[in-house]
């Protein structure tokens, strides 16, 4: 790799770590007028008797404010990068990963386990958590994540970490950083997509409702084995 190369890689991973702590306190506390998943979450269930007709409500609600270019492009400047995202895409990442976290909170996931914030950004970005984490050796239950969480080496952690803030950046990145990415990192060109609309908001949702079915019908991330 040349000096050139590995200088963008670096910055592609800066950017893709900044990114992951940014969406991250989108789903814990919320930025600007945006709440949390969480506490989102609750106030839309408490119009309903059924988590999953407030899941369909979050999700399009969310659909709409993704279609709004204002209301999102007002989001975009909440996220403070490296290398500045526009702000329609910053503030459609934001968007999505509140409903994210919003539909696993509903239907009963820890939104502080290490692994389910992971699986949550993996979905954000388009990705599959199973298939993704898998690739690191990890298959874990809801029950035992924080068991197998624990069990993971540090370097472990730290790369699915940065294949995760690639993930996020092939999606949600400039123009630039996806041509860099697809030349540069193996096996991401799957994840590179145009700018990101509402259209792709129904496709977030859809993955997070499979990603996270209600924990009392399917108590998975599938067996915990760690290689």
């Amino acid at each position: 790799m040349t000096d050139e190369s590995e200088e963008k890689l670096n910055t592609l991973e800066q950017v893709g770590a900044t990114l992951v702590e940014q969406l991250r306190k989108v789903v814990d506390g919320g930025v600007g007028p945006l709440s949390g998943s969480r506490s989102y979450a609750e106030a839309r269930a408490t119009s309903y008797d059924d988590p999953e007709k407030a899941i369909r409500r979050i999700t399009n609600e969310t659909t709409v404010m993704v279609g709004t270019a204002g209301f999102v492009t007002g989001l975009g400047g909440l996220i403070a990068l490296p290398v500045t995202l526009p702000a329609n895409i910053a503030g459609q990442a934001i968007l999505n990963a509140r409903l994210v976290g919003a539909i696993a909170h509903l239907r009963g996931w820890d939104l502080q386990d290490e692994l389910v914030r992971h699986a949550i950004l993996i979905t954000i970005a388009g990705g599959s958590p199973n298939a993704v984490l898998a690739g690191f050796g990890v298959k874990v239950t809801q029950k035992l994540a924080e068991t197998a969480i624990q069990r993971l080496p540090i370097e472990v952690l730290r790369a699915i970490n940065k294949k995760v803030g690639f993930m996020l950046v092939a999606k949600y990145g400039t123009k630039r950083s996806m041509v860099t990415l697809t030349k540069l990192v193996p096996g991401i060109g799957g994840v590179v997509g145009g700018t990101v609309d509402a259209a792709f908001t129904r496709v977030v949702a859809r993955l997070a409702k499979k990603a996270f079915p209600p924990l009392g019908i399917d108590d998975s991330f599938e067996h915990t084995t760690i290689q």
